[in-house]
Order: C-alpha cells, then sequence, then structure tokens
C-alpha cells in the first residue's frame, strides 16, 4: 500500500505553522484515528469520541532503528480567543517504533481528552523523529498549561517535525431527550 505525505497547506491555513509550529517539510505519514473515524486537516470530532486514546500508526516498514515521539497539545485553551493557557498538553508518547502504532512506545504524559469550554479548539498531533531510542532522562512539564511544543522539541533535541495533523473540536451540547 502506497501512503501519500500529507500537504502542509492546512496547517498554514489552520494556524498550526505559526501559532504552535515553525514551517517544516513533512517526511513521514502517520494515520490518527478515533474508533473507526480518521482524523485529517481541520476535521470536526466531538469530545464524546476522542475520550479514548486514539490509534495512532506511523507508515513504514516496522523497524526499531526508526524511533518517534507524539506530541498532542491544544493551543487554544481556555478559549481561542483568549488563549493565554496555551498550549494545553494532552498527550506524549516517545519510542514508537517505525510501521507500529504509539502503544509500541512509551508513554511519558498520560493522554487527556478533548474538553473545550467554549469556542472551537484546535487539536495538534505533532510527529518528530528521535534520533535514536531516550537513554537519558526528558524534561517534562510540571504542568499541562502552557507548555511549549517548539521549546520541548529543542530541549530534547528533537528538531523540527516530520509530520502533523490537527482536528477540530467544541464543546457538546448537553443531552436532550429525544420526543416523539
Amino acid at each position: 500500500m502506497t501512503t501519500m505525505v500529507r500537504s502542509i497547506d492546512p496547517l498554514v491555513v489552520g494556524r498550526v505553522i505559526g501559532d504552535v509550529l515553525d514551517m517544516f517539510v513533512p517526511m513521514v505519514d502517520f494515520r490518527v484515528q478515533y474508533g473507526t473515524k480518521h482524523i485529517f486537516n481541520g476535521c470536526e470530532i466531538k469530545p464524546s469520541l476522542a475520550t479514548d486514546r486514539p490509534l495512532v500508526h506511523i507508515s513504514g516498514l516496522p523497524s526499531t532503528d526508526n524511533l518517534y515521539t507524539i506530541i498532542m497539545i491544544d493551543p487554544d485553551a481556555p478559549s481561542p480567543s483568549e488563549p493565554k493557557m496555551k498550549e494545553w498538553l494532552h498527550w506524549i508518547v516517545v519510542d514508537i517504533p517505525q510501521g507500529m502504532d504509539a502503544s509500541k512506545g512509551r508513554e511519558l504524559v498520560e493522554y487527556m481528552g478533548p474538553k473545550p469550554p467554549t469556542g472551537i479548539h484546535r487539536y495538534v498531533f505533532v510527529l518528530f523523529r528521535q534520533k535514536g531510542a531516550i537513554a537519558k532522562q526528558w524534561q517534562l512539564p510540571s504542568a499541562r498549561n502552557n507548555f511549549s511544543t517548539r521549546s520541548f522539541a529543542a530541549y530534547n533535541g528533537l528538531g523540527l517535525p516530520v509530520a502533523a495533523v490537527y482536528f477540530n473540536s467544541q464543546k457538546e451540547a448537553a443531552n436532550k431527550k429525544l420526543r416523539t
């Protein structure tokens, strides 16, 4: 099966490039899905669909020589008009082998599903190629709020991302009973 690396254009239009990441050249294809719903740039996902960890699969032949880190953040916390807590960290997994999914890596920050309090939030998955297995202790954030993907990547020697994808989500209306 042939996979195509995603275009960076939707990341520019969605302001992921600029707000979260610097310009980069996508070099790896990866798939993110919640249940049967595949994530593509700018799609809408209800928070109730994303309560459990997504399946994140990195393309390529299985190889423990090529390892990856995935980071999930919300750059719009607590609200898109006043993102004073940006970036809100939702997940970090390291040492993910090429050709496998994130469950084969080491979870450094436990997954937290989207819970946008107000407005439409972007949830960004950023993929980095590691230079090797993580041997040293990583500098982990002390809190989930005000995380910086750029600073984390620089401090831990990850360089620029090799792929990214984002989805939009907003607070769901309270369940109302259907009347017939």
